[in-house]
């Protein structure tokens, strides 16, 4: 094993057209007690990614790795390190640790977690040729599945389905989406495969082009009204002038879901037409180990198929400048060797 590999490194935040991701050359690491070090074989591109690199979320460590939606082969197992064997193929998400014991884990909401730590914003992730995780916060990958299809599951599809949950959708119930990237355009599937009508609202003609090609009952703008009233309604886009119109759209008991861990500023709401008539609106905040675990489940019984273009290693960032500047449709994934 090579004792250096290329990484991608947040050096200083700002625009991504800035170039604020570095290539850099970092020392291979060696996995502690309890954890697995992986060679990559994919890593899909978040826009949590996208938030880091521009500072919306501030890095936690200087020179950061980005990167949460990482399938890799084991390579070499820390001490006590006996989950996983070397050659198996395994999935690094986002939630890296929790402490265990507060309430809230205590609760099995361990995404509460106040002393909870993340892939790619804690600790380095899977923007480099080679990546360690504890075995505890990992999930195996069956042989057979493409690295490229399984890659955006890992948060993406996790976080899309916590926010399925979160919405609180009937069944056969009108789902709205704002937004259709890489969640959005995963938990559509499951949500129309559990019988719902899918109605999205997005900007970029890609977007709007997938949303019709995977069966939407309604396909128009970020801020147009759906034809039907919705009885809830997921907010992807990172954008805070959405919440109210995804509100209005909802019949009276609905809820809306913010599936984003970074959200511009929401302008102020109207008491009586955006939230009265019991609408409920709900925050969406990391997941938990559970959720990845059915996500992972579901995925493969009623064959969610992520809708993905490739890029190698040396076009990170610019698949990640795509991605800010809707340029994008469905999910980004890092191939090492493409």
């Amino acid at each position: 094993m090579a004792e250096q590999m290329t990484v991608w490194a947040v050096e200083r935040p700002g625009p991504i057209d800035s170039g604020p991701l570095r290539q850099v050359q970092r020392a291979v690491p060696s996995p502690a007690a309890r954890e697995v070090l992986v060679r990559v074989l994919a890593c899909g591109l978040c826009r949590t990614d996208l938030h880091l690199a521009e500072g919306d979320l501030e890095p936690r460590r200087a020179g950061v790795v980005p990167g949460h939606q990482v399938v890799g082969e084991v390579v070499d197992r820390g001490p006590a390190a006996d989950r996983f064997e070397v050659g198996d193929r395994i999935g690094i998400a986002w939630l890296r640790s929790t402490c265990g014991s507060c309430e809230f884990c205590r609760a099995g909401r361990e995404n509460l977690c106040p002393r909870s730590e993340y892939t790619g914003w804690d600790a380095d992730g899977g923007y480099a040729e080679y990546a360690v995780v504890p075995q505890d916060y990992a999930y195996l990958v069956p042989g057979e599945a493409p690295v490229e299809e399984v890659a955006p599951l890992l948060c993406a599809g996790i976080i899309g389905y916590r926010s399925l949950l979160r919405a609180n959708l009937p069944p056969g119930g009108r789902l709205g989406i704002y937004g259709f990237g890489s969640s959005a355009h995963l938990t559509a599937q499951l949500a129309a495969a559990q019988g719902a009508e899918i109605f999205v609202m997005t900007r970029g003609s890609q977007n709007q082009a997938l949303a019709r090609e995977l069966g939407a009952e309604f396909v128009g703008g970020a801020q147009d009204a759906p034809p039907v009233p919705l009885d809830s309604a997921i907010v992807f886009a990172p954008a805070g002038e959405l919440v109210a119109p995804a509100l209005q759209a909802l019949k009276s008991g609905g809820t809306v879901a913010l599936a984003g861990i970074y959200m511009s500023d929401i302008p102020t709401l109207n008491y009586d037409r955006d939230l009265f008539r019991e609408r409920d609106l709900r925050s969406v905040t990391s997941n938990t180990r559970r959720d990845g675990e059915e996500l992972l489940r579901l995925a493969a019984n009623v064959r969610i198929v992520a809708h993905t273009t490739t890029v190698g290693f040396d076009q990170v960032d610019r698949a990640l400048a795509d991605l800010a500047h809707g340029r994008a449709a469905g999910s980004l994934v890092m191939l090492p060797g493409a």
